[in-house]
């Protein structure tokens, strides 16, 4: 009796054990390369440029400083002022002041003016110096022009009013002499008039008598 012979099955395609994928070294390369597209978009997405917004400066802010109810502006460095304040005034006498004070600034330090006081002679925007007086509402002639001075007048220490007492000198010519004093600090001498706009050989001549340091 013959044997019957059972056909073959084909086999199977395989690849050799050597390129055989591993599945835990297949996961790991799976977390590896999730891991470096990751850093590359991290990196990409905190390199790419950001708008930077530039913070806006008040050009009078800057130039003056915060002010105060909008009012207040900056005042020059510089040494305190002495001022004599008297006539028509709640406090009258000595008061220190910063640099750069005006006459308003000086009325305000002695308490202000009494009721009813004519402030129309005085300047008050007119910047002080130390040492000088300031006279509110004093006694004047008729028609409101300055009394004569009884004694020298100092030009280190007068005020415009007492300045423009003096023969020949107008309010123009007095705020020459305070702007001077300002500019150039206290007059050397009497001598140094004659460096004022305004003051000539004949006008120095006749103030120099009526004057002191």
């Amino acid at each position: 009796m013959s044997r019957t012979t059972q056909p073959r099955l084909p086999l199977r395609f395989r690849l050799p054990a050597a390129l055989a994928f591993d599945r835990r070294a297949l996961l790991g390369l799976t977390v590896l390369l999730v891991l470096t597209i990751g850093y590359a978009v991290q990196h990409f997405w905190l390199g790419r440029p950001h708008p930077v917004a530039v913070p806006t400066i008040s050009v009078a802010e800057s130039a003056t400083g915060p002010t105060q109810e909008g009012t207040r502006t900056s005042r020059p460095a510089g040494p305190p002022l002495v001022i004599d304040v008297g006539g028509k005034v709640q406090h009258p006498g000595l008061r220190t002041l910063p640099a750069g004070s005006r006459v308003a600034d000086a009325l305000t330090a002695a308490g202000g003016t009494l009721p009813g006081t004519d402030t129309s002679l005085l300047n008050l925007a007119r910047p002080l110096t130390d040492g000088e007086q300031i006279l509110v509402d004093t006694d004047t002639p008729a028609g409101g022009a300055p009394a004569a001075p009884t004694g020298p007048v100092s030009l280190n220490r007068a005020s415009a009013e007492q300045l423009d007492s003096l023969p020949g000198v107008g309010p123009t010519l007095a705020q020459r002499i305070l702007q001077y004093r300002l500019t150039h600090g206290p007059f050397q001498s009497v001598d140094d008039l004659r460096h004022v706009p305004g003051i000539g050989a004949r006008k120095y001549e006749d103030l120099k008598a009526l004057l002191t340091l």
